[in-house]
Formats: structure tokens, C-alpha cells, sequence
């Protein structure tokens, strides 16, 4: 498995089923329909949401090479607290969302074990396998944002803004990490719900040195030229998910999640062998999967 922390189309497809659940309660067919009169009565409680997703994602960041993968994740909704899993990635919300429907101010510490390139046997090209192993890194740090009900399609609609930092405490690149995100996320009905997001990274020297640069050693073991990666922004991704409840609702049950991501690699890490020449600046991944809310 692999870097999942810059995006990831089961936890955000998750993350919409909580966040779509407040514009039901200003619904005013609520009281004509049976099926949205039921969500409605569920607002507000305690909500647990597991899923598995299949993933079909590069071998490496910046590679053309892509395999399946499974994508493990959990939401739990808790007293107006979010806690998300997805991977190897968790994040808490410690600003509770009950006092106010219309606005949601996020806020809380997230944690990342960045698993890219640490198991070369699963690369495809044996050039970026030659250049070794590299070892975890826990990226630890935290995020705040803010998210508006009801701005665009309908009085249900969700759009958010938010922005991370984490840093590796572990010394494997020993540097931070910069994340602006913009998601958009609509309820179409009790039973489906769809999104949209985009995403970009900056990143330290240490993390251009480690995983996009190349030294003399490694350019006589792989044939790639020595490359010297600085630091900046490193990618922007775009995606669109949705989720549709096979049982119950958007709130409790069975339901199908899916998405889809282009990422680009941009500047010095585009540049890269790694990705110029043993890879590809386009990036996609793709995940779907079944969840269950209780």
C-alpha cells in the first residue's frame, strides 16, 4: 500500500455522508415524506461509518505503473466530533459542529505514515526499484477549516475550505508538508450524494531530496541521471466521488462509495527521472468500494 494522504476518493465519499446530514433538517418536505422524515430523525446521533474500498493506484508517486490495492477506512460521528481513518491516515475534529447547521468550523491534529517506495518489490520499472528502499515516515501534524450549508445548487449543499500541515518526526525526509484543500459536496436525495474536491501539496527540501532526487550512487545502480529536487509545490489534484445507499439511508446502512482523481506533478518533481523518465506527471487514481453506517 501506499501514500494515500494526498487524496482519497473512499474518505471523502465518507466524509460526505456525515456532511450532507444537516441540510436534511432544514428540508421542508421532511413532514410529506416518509423516507426523508426518518434521516431527519436520525440528525444528530452518534453515527459510525466502516468501510473497504478497492483502490487502482500508482506503483510509486509519479509513476505509470498502477496496481490494485485494498483502501480500509472508518468515519465515526461522534457527540458533533468527526473522526476519519482512511489507510494510513487518521484526523480528529475537535470543534463540534451541533450549535450551529449552517456553519462548521473544523479544527484538530492529523497524522500520516507515508508508505511510499517502502516495499521495491512492488514497483514495476527497475530502474525506480534500484534506487532502493526507503523507510515509513510518520508525518505528524494538524489542520482548521471551514465549511458553509446551503451556497451553490440548494439549500443543502456543502462547500469547505480547508488547509494542513504535517511534518515527518520519524527523520526519513524530515520536513513538512503544506495542504490546501476545496470540496464541494451536494446531496442529490436520502439515498445519494455526490462531490467534487481539489487538493495541492508544497513540500520541504528534505521531501524533494528523499523521494525526487537522485545521487551518483543511485544513477550508476539505476541509469537514471543524478537529478538535485528542490523544494515547493509538488502537485495538484482534482476528483469527483459519489455514494449511494443500498439500504436505509445516507445515515444508516449499506451503501455503494466511488471516485475518481487526476493529479499533476508540477515543477521540480515533475522534472524528476523518477517521474519524466521511469514515470508519468499524469496521475490517476480510482476506488470503489461498500460501506455501512450504524
Amino acid at each position: 500500500m501506499r501514500l494515500f494522504s494526498r487524496v482519497s476518493a473512499p474518505l471523502i465519499v465518507m466524509g460526505a455522508l456525515s456532511l450532507s446530514a444537516p441540510a436534511f433538517a432544514q428540508d421542508a418536505t421532511v413532514s410529506s415524506n416518509p423516507a426523508a422524515a426518518e434521516m431527519a430523525g436520525q440528525l444528530g446521533k452518534n453515527t459510525i461509518t466502516v468501510g473497504l474500498a478497492g483502490a487502482y493506484l500508482p506503483d510509486y508517486e509519479g509513476s505509470n505503473d498502477y496496481q490494485f490495492t485494498p483502501a480500509p477506512a472508518a468515519l465515526a460521528y461522534i457527540d458533533g466530533h468527526t473522526i476519519t481513518y482512511i489507510g494510513n491516515r487518521v484526523s480528529v475534529d475537535l470543534i463540534g459542529d451541533k450549535a450551529n447547521r449552517d456553519w462548521d468550523i473544523q479544527a484538530g491534529p492529523i497524522g500520516v505514515v507515508n508508505l511510499d517506495r517502502t516495499a521495491p518489490s512492488r514497483i514495476d520499472d527497475p530502474r525506480v526499484r534500484a534506487l532502493g528502499k526507503i523507510g515509513a515516515a510518520v508525518e505528524l501534524g494538524g489542520y482548521v477549516g471551514i465549511g458553509k450549508i446551503g451556497v451553490i445548487t440548494s439549500p443543502y449543499d456543502r462547500l469547505s475550505v480547508s488547509v494542513s500541515y504535517r511534518h515527518d518526526v520519524t527523520g526519513v525526509h524530515d520536513s513538512g508538508i503544506w495542504q490546501p484543500s476545496v470540496n464541494y459536496f451536494t446531496p442529490l436525495s436520502t439515498k445519494a450524494a455526490v462531490g467534487l474536491f481539489a487538493t495541492a501539496e508544497r513540500v520541504g527540501r528534505g521531501y524533494a531530496r528523499r523521494y525526487f532526487s537522485i545521487n551518483q550512487d543511485q544513477s550508476a545502480a539505476s541509469g537514471l541521471p543524478v537529478y538535485n529536487a528542490r523544494s515547493g509545490w509538488k502537485d495538484w489534484s482534482v476528483g469527483g466521488l459519489a455514494t449511494y445507499s443500498i439500504t436505509g439511508n445516507l445515515l444508516k446502512g449499506w451503501k455503494v462509495v466511488g471516485g475518481l482523481t487526476y493529479g499533476r506533478m508540477v515543477n521540480d518533481f515533475g522534472d524528476s527521472p523518477i517521474v519524466s523518465q521511469a514515470g508519468s506527471r499524469s496521475q490517476w487514481l480510482s476506488a470503489l468500494g461498500l460501506a455501512y453506517t450504524f
